[in-house]
Formats: C-alpha cells, sequence, structure tokens
C-alpha cells in the first residue's frame, strides 16, 4: 500500500466490475488445457479488443453493449490466434464469461464494508444480464447495491456522464464516493471526474499518462476496509 492519504468522507465504496471484482481471464483460464499454447495469447487479445471497441465506439457514437462487444472480441482474438474455426469454442468461452471466477478476498471485503454501515455497489460497463449473472454466480448478490450498469445512458466509460450516473443513484456527491478499479484508464477517468479512488493495482503496472490521480494503491481488495476506516 502506498503512504497516500486515507479515504476520509465515503459513504459508499462502488467497484468496477470485470478486472476489479471480476477475474477476467478466468474463461480462457478453465479450459487453458484444452486450448493449448495459444490460450495466455488468446485472453490477453480478447481482453484488449472488448476495451477497445468500447473506446472506438463511444468516440464513433455506435453504440453496441458490451455483451455484443465481449463477442467481437472474442471473434477477433481467435482469429488472431488460429482458432477462428471452433465456433464450439467461442459458444463456451461465452458462456464461461457468464461465470466468471471472483477473486478470492471480494465476499469478506464486500462483507466488512457493509458490516460498517458503507453502500456498496457496482458500477460496470457490462450489460444488466451479464453482471446479473456473474454477481449470481459468485455469490455476491447480497453483498452489492446497487448493479448500475452504462446501458442506462449508452456510452462507455470513462465518459463522465457514467460516473455520474453513482451518484445519481446513490444520491452522494462525487467526494462521497469511494470507486475502486483495477484497471488505470478507469481510475484516471473516475479521479478526474471527482470521486475519491483506490486504484487495484494487481499487476505492478505503471500509471497512465492521463488527468486524474488515485488517492491510494492497493493490491487486493481486502487493502481497502483499513482505507475506509471499516
Amino acid at each position: 500500500m502506498t503512504d497516500l492519504p486515507e479515504i476520509h468522507g465515503a459513504r459508499a465504496c462502488v467497484f468496477d466490475a470485470y478486472g476489479t471484482l471480476f477475474d477476467v481471464h478466468s474463461a480462457v483460464g478453465a479450459m487453458k488445457a484444452e486450448i493449448g499454447p495459444q490460450a495466455d495469447r488468446l485472453s490477453q487479445l480478447w481482453r484488449q479488443k472488448q476495451l477497445e471497441y468500447t473506446w472506438l465506439r463511444s468516440l464513433m457514437r455506435a453504440h453496441r453493449d458490451f455483451w455484443s462487444l465481449t463477442g467481437d472480441g472474442l471473434d477477433f482474438a481467435m482469429e488472431a490466434t488460429g482458432l477462428g474455426d471452433r465456433p464450439e469454442l467461442r459458444e463456451r468461452l461465452m458462456d464461461l464469461y457468464l461465470r466468471l471466477d471472483c477473486y478470492p478476498e471480494a465476499p469478506a471485503t464486500l462483507d466488512r464494508l457493509r458490516a460498517s454501515g458503507m453502500a456498496t455497489a457496482i458500477l460496470s460497463n457490462g450489460a444488466p444480464a451479464m453482471l446479473e449473472s456473474a454477481v449470481t454466480h459468485a455469490g455476491l448478490a447480497d453483498r452489492l447495491d446497487p448493479i448500475l450498469s452504462v446501458e442506462d445512458i449508452g456510452i462507455f466509460k470513462p465518459d463522465p456522464r457514467t460516473y455520474q450516473l453513482a451518484c445519481d443513484r446513490l444520491g452522494l456527491a462525487a467526494d462521497a464516493v469511494c470507486f475502486l478499479s483495477s484497471n488505470a484508464w478507469d481510475v484516471a477517468g473516475a479521479a478526474h471526474f471527482g470521486f475519491q479512488v483506490v486504484w487495484i493495482n494487481r499487476f505492478g503496472l505503471p500509471r497512465e499518462r492521463l488527468p486524474g490521480t488515485p488517492r491510494a494503491v492497493i493490491e487486493r481488495l481486502d487493502e481497502l476496509p483499513a482505507l475506509v476506516g471499516a
């Protein structure tokens, strides 16, 4: 953990979903032996293109929901890795994406936050049905309320309107929200908007050269409660 100040005055902890609560590489990981030596590259490309398409479609004003872009990203990744002729593999990977593993410390972290009186929520690019499936599969449904999808406004993060959605639904000012993400670009966008942001930097990545600075950097979700006084 860094020496940055604790989070003060937060009344809600709002979590990004994919990469933050849920391991986006667990879908391919579940089939790694079957996929073979291209598995890691497939998973990395899938995630890369999934995100790139959100940014590009937002700029193009050509919105499609995140489930569609997840499929588009997988199609690109499968073709690029020579796996494009395996439709049954695509179907199984898409199904697994609806049941991603959550990070093991997530349930206890959410329980501790809620026991302290902190509201907990998700704010995600994910389509509502995707989020409902992931949260239910991980056993987090009683630990998160509300679950917010950018589909309510039809544009992806880091557009400021996506972060405003959390303020509106929670009835809180931006500085009363502690926002958590493992994605450095999302961290920058949320901090630039005005949230108190904690970056979950699990892999020791460098900071993005973008406006917006996190208040703290941690490696695991279970470091969060101490930061917010829970």
